[in-house]
Formats: C-alpha cells, structure tokens, sequence
C-alpha cells in the first residue's frame, strides 16, 4: 500500500543586502533536496527583509518570493549571515522581523553570524549556541548572556538553533531533515551533494592552527624560523631557551609574551600542522609522520591530534587527501 506523502514543511529564509550567499543556498538547496515519497518535503521560501530584490556580499542578486510585509508565518525561520548584518538598521529589521515570528514557528535557526540577529532579539539569552569561529568572541561581548561553544558546528538547545560559518549551514540543514524525516532522507540528500551527513570533529579541524600574525621581535625571529623548519626535532624548553641564550623561566615568560603561547603549545602547533600537510599530500605510513614529527609513537601522535581537530589523523586523511605520492 502507497501511504500519502505528509505535508510539505514551510521554510522562511530572511535574505537583506550584503548577505553571505552560500548561506543563503546552502541549506536552501539542502532541504529543497529532500524527497519523501518522491515529493519534496519542504516548501522553501525566500523572503526579502528590504523588499522581493537583494544583492549578497558578492553582488549575487536575488529575487524573494515575498517580502518581510507579506511573509505569514512558517514551520521553520532560517536567518543567514553576511556583512549586512553589521549595518545596524538591517540588524534591527532582522531581529524585529524574526522576534516576531518566534511565537508561530516551530524553530529558528541562525547560519553563520545570522546569530546576531538572534541574539539582538533576545531568542539566545541563556542558551548554548555558536557562530563562525572568527566572530565568537565579539558577540560574547556584545551578548555576555549566551553560552557560546566556538568550536562547535551546529547546536540545537530548544527550538533555536545555531550554526557555525558558512558550509555549516549545510550540516544544520542535514540535521533538520534527519530530525522530521529520518536519516534515510538525510542521507540520500548528503550524498547527492557529496558532504558528510555527520561531520566529524569541530570547527577548530578547519581553521589554521598558525593563522595569528606572528609578534615575535627579533631574538626570537630565527628561533621561530628554526622551530617551522625543523618541527621533528627536540624543540623541549631547555633545548630552546639554549639557542637564544636565555634561562628557562625568562625565556618561556618572554616567549608566551611575544608569540602568545607557550614554547611547547606553540611546537605541538607546528607539528600537528606539518602533519596535517603530510597527510593531506602524501600516502605513508601514519607511524612514519609520528616518528618523523616527533610524536614518539602513532599512538602518542592519533591521541595529541584527535584531542586538538576532533577526528583520527586517518580519518582526516580519508576526508583531505588531495593527491597520492609515489
């Protein structure tokens, strides 16, 4: 027997000038791609906060089906994030606007920094929620009532619903439709779009370890060019201090000063990020980058990295790899 296909979900997605365009697309082509007995699930809309036309950050333009004057209401709000939102009119258009669809929605979700939108509303007062990792600790000062979890790729704590940055949208929207129509339709959707359904790990596996500008002065500029060069080699506090001539005590004080870590956090660094290199270029051995980095065992070396990224460095390579050496 062929049992009907239940009702269509409604999806209200807020679009406003300067908007991140993937954040938009992303989970709109996410849950427009869910299919329960071969009809699709959702009825995914796209409203305009300053009229039906919008532009995004990179000048995509984009035509609303309605605007926030003629929305109604739906099953679930989707507000993006983008640069528009650091405009505070269209922040405040945005939060009125989604405060006052939180009574009749069954959820609201924020992707990206479309958490502030949510947080100017009020909806994220004494919740658990996360953002684009770049822009935590702002809206931590802006919005000292929200627990904030930096590295986390999506968060659910009631009915609201936040993202990290950008793709993560995808992620949210792969959660939502595992949450209203099981994982079978989830999954079909992530394949389609070739991402995982669960995403190991957090954001911290996708932000570089080293991006901070390096604030060393000179003592300390070759001993840094040293360490990156060499990052196998026994870069222990004593060994360190030695080759600038410092005793221990000062030289890690001026170290952690300047570099704004310590010599060892900093030398865990580069190895783990040389051995993100390697596994993502080369096809060896995992015991061979753990010996050639200096971890001591491979052991010692899937612990220190699934503690920083969240994920085995097999499992890292099995996603990053880009090409095979020979």
């Amino acid at each position: 027997m062929n049992w009907p296909a239940p009702p269509k979900l409604s999806v209200q997605i807020l679009g406003f000038d300067g908007v991140q365009a993937l954040d938009v697309v992303g989970p709109l082509e996410a849950l427009a791609s869910v299919h329960v007995a071969g009809r699709p699930a959702y009825e995914v809309r796209l409203v305009g906060l300053q009229g039906r036309r919008f532009s995004s950050e990179t000048g995509i333009v984009f035509e609303a089906e309605s605007d926030v004057s003629e929305s109604g209401t739906a099953d679930t709000i989707i507000v993006p994030g983008g640069s528009g939102l650091r405009n505070p009119d269209i922040l405040n258009a945005a939060s009125r606007w989604v405060l006052a669809q939180a009574p009749n929605a069954r959820r609201i979700v924020s992707v990206c920094t479309g958490a502030y939108a949510l947080a100017a509303a009020g909806l994220l007062d004494g919740r658990r929620a996360t953002t684009h990792w770049r822009f935590v600790a702002d809206l931590a000062q802006r919005y000292p009532s929200i627990d904030l979890d930096p590295d986390a790729i999506f968060i659910k704590d009631g009915p609201i619903y936040t993202s990290a940055g950008i793709t993560a949208g995808i992620d949210l929207a792969l959660a939502l439709a595992e949450e209203d129509f099981g994982p079978s339709a989830a999954l079909e959707v992530a394949r389609e779009m070739v991402v995982f359904l669960k995403r190991p790990g957090g954001q911290a596996q996708f932000s570089q370890p080293l991006s901070m500008q390096m604030r060393s002065g000179d003592r300390f500029s070759d001993l840094i060019a040293w360490m990156a060069a060499n990052p196998g080699a026994d870069q222990c506090v004593e060994v360190l201090a030695a080759k600038v001539s410092m005793s221990v005590r000062t030289f890690s004080r001026r170290f952690k000063g300047q570099v704004g870590r310590s010599p060892a956090r900093y030398a865990e660094d580069l190895r783990l990020d040389a051995s993100r290199a390697r596994l993502e270029r080369r096809h060896e051995p995992i015991g061979v980058i753990a010996a050639d980095l200096g971890f001591g065992s491979d052991d010692a070396f899937a612990r220190v990295f699934s503690r920083r990224f969240g994920v085995r460095p097999s499992d890292y390579r099995d996603r990053f790899q880009t090409k095979v050496e020979t």
